[in-house]
């Protein structure tokens, strides 16, 4: 019944997303023409992105064991955005599908890297494992300013890589249906998941394939932090705050919370899109700002609520 109300929220959200905008419908074709091209599109891509990266963050919180990484802290999403600078360097007219593959390799390199930096670092605690992952992105994120600098590239890269869904067209964002399907293949791994988030040794006497669900893992986040990233650009703190807040709710089995996972990290992309429309309208604001300060408060307000929980 709960999922079933919220599933209403939702839609009552993705409405009120269909009628915000600067265009003046006064005819049904004109209706269809700002609709069907414009605003469902970007109320689907909205959808898709909160759902996915809210997911995505939940796994990476059980391959890192840690309740505050994201794909967003430990270098992931950097990567994905390196692989689109190098496309920009040197193949610029390369086909939507190419930057997409590009990028999520680069993605699957910079989260495989950051989990082969977590295995070599001997004390994990709950503060070393996120700054490092802090440290290890910035370290990505200097690495792309410094090639775009040095190429002229600063404004290009900015582009790309900035949360923004005011681009989005009929034929721009169907990609992310990808990254959806994503979800629901992790949705039905999910035990696997769970144990993998008690440890290597403790999984493996539980008869886990640990290498294997690592590596599915991995390339569930890389997929879906690369299909993100091109299509949405970087949009901080979904795979962070949601998980803790469903964690705090109802618990940490997997199977049981990644449909609320999926649902309020869903609602929350859904409300800072409509937000962002709002705040200076007629003008938009880039969603990854509102979404950077609602994040940060919420997660700032889930330190001091479940601070022993986290």
């Amino acid at each position: 019944m709960k999922l079933f109300l919220s599933a209403c929220l939702i839609m009552c959200l993705a409405i009120v997303s269909l009628f915000i905008g600067v265009a003046e419908i006064s005819s049904y074709e004109e209706f269809k023409s700002v609709v069907f091209l414009s605003r469902l599109p970007r109320t689907l891509a909205v959808i898709l992105t909160g759902l996915s990266l809210s997911v995505a963050g939940v796994v990476m919180q059980a391959l890192a064991k840690n309740k505050f990484v994201e794909p967003t802290t430990t270098g992931t999403v950097e990567w994905a955005a390196l692989g689109i600078l190098m496309l920009l360097i040197f193949w610029p007219e390369a086909p939507m599908s190419i930057k997409l593959i590009i990028a999520c390799l680069f993605s699957m390199v910079g989260a495989s890297t950051f989990l082969f930096i977590l295995s070599r670092i001997q004390l994990q605690s709950d503060l070393i494992i996120p700054l490092a992952g802090i440290m290890y992105a910035g370290v990505i994120s200097s690495v792309i300013t410094f090639i775009a600098y040095r190429f002229d590239l600063v404004q290009s890269i900015w582009i790309w890589i900035q949360g923004d869904f005011s681009m989005i067209l009929k034929g721009r964002y169907e990609l992310l249906w990808l990254s959806a399907i994503l979800c629901v293949l992790a949705y039905f791994t999910a035990d696997q998941f769970t144990l993998a988030s008690l440890g290597k040794n403790t999984a493996l006497n539980l008869g886990l394939n640990y290498h294997l669900t690592l590596f599915w893992g991995v390339t569930i986040v890389a997929l879906i932090s690369g299909i993100t990233v091109v299509i949405a650009g970087i949009i901080p703190f979904v795979g962070l705050v949601v998980p803790n807040i469903v964690s705090l709710i109802f618990g940490d089995h997997f199977r049981k919370s990644l449909p609320w996972v999926a649902i309020i990290g869903t609602g929350l992309v859904l409300a800072c899109d409509i937000l962002a429309r709002l705040l200076a309208y007629p003008y938009e604001v880039p969603v990854s700002t509102v979404m950077g300060v609602v994040g940060s408060i919420l997660f700032l307000i889930l330190l001091t609520k479940q601070k022993h929980h986290a």
